[in-house]
């Protein structure tokens, strides 16, 4: 199907929305999501279901307790009704439950680390209002789990330089701050 130069910017902007999502949530950065969802956004993933700051709130208690989270997007299909988008995005999302996690975390500590993969889809509906394309409905699917003790193989013993961080720290916040 023949693609506009409109949708192709819209794909762009679209899909900068998807990656501060993942950002935002990897680096408990929990303020730009407000950069990703319209102001009367619902969310619909799992147990979760009402508005996108209800979303917020059950988010920061999963991901919170966790050493590390890691979302990743693959490939993103479209479909254009003027300033309305709606779109499937597969994702995995890769969770380091640390041994020590409170009990009453969503994903508790057991005494070992472990690792929760979750696999699935984000079926959105975006709208472009006042010049910005923003979720206004996101539907959550799993398609996948898995869980396995976890092994850091080295890396929490590697200087802390050469890895990732949660919060303002992180070497990419530089990259999002344009996104403030």
């Amino acid at each position: 199907m023949p693609v506009t130069a409109d949708q192709l910017l819209a794909r762009a902007e679209i899909l900068d929305v998807l990656a501060l999502y993942c950002h935002a949530i990897d680096r408990r950065q929990w303020h730009l999501l407000g950069r990703c969802f319209h102001h009367d956004a619902r969310f619909r993933f799992g147990a979760i279901d009402g508005s996108w700051q209800d979303f917020v709130t059950a988010a920061r208690a999963v991901i919170d307790p966790l050493r590390m989270s890691q979302h990743r997007l693959g490939q993103t299909l479209f479909a254009f009704a003027g300033n309305v988008a709606t779109t499937e995005t597969y994702m995995t999302a890769f969770h380091r439950v640390a041994a020590e996690a409170p009990a009453d975390a969503v994903f508790p500590g057991t005494g070992v680390d472990r690792d929760i993969v979750i696999a699935g889809r984000y079926v959105d509906r975006f709208e472009r209002r006042h010049g910005n394309w923003r979720i206004v409905s996101r539907i959550g699917l799993t398609d996948y789990r898995q869980e396995t003790n976890g092994t850091d193989l080295g890396l929490f013993d590697t200087p802390r330089d050469w890895r990732g961080d949660i919060g303002p720290d992180d070497p990419a916040c530089a990259v999002v701050a344009t996104f403030e």
